[in-house]
């Protein structure tokens, strides 16, 4: 979410949940500590904005290094899940 530009944490839980078909719900309570602890990390860069509503947020953005990061994880995840999508068609 955050890859496509800056991002408020509301706005990244409603796409996350609408690109999911609903499946995933992240709540605010696991969200905004994920959020803090990739900020902290270096992964994420944040400041403050007004959103459409005319509300001040927090919105976040990728950094250099949060992108690489980025691409070393779904590198790992995409091999894993292979992974994993063969031993099932082998149960088969």
């Amino acid at each position: 979410m955050v890859k496509l530009g800056p991002i408020h944490g509301y706005a990244i839980a409603q796409r996350i949940q609408n690109i999911s078909k609903d499946v995933l719900q992240i709540q605010q309570g696991s969200l905004y500590p994920a959020l803090h602890r990739l900020e902290k990390r270096g992964w994420l860069k944040a400041d403050w904005r007004d959103t459409e509503t005319g509300r001040e947020a927090k919105f976040y953005s990728l950094t250099r290094t949060g992108l690489r990061q980025l691409e070393a994880e779904t590198s790992e995840w995409e091999r894993l899940s292979s992974a994993v999508a063969l031993i099932l068609r082998t149960t088969e």
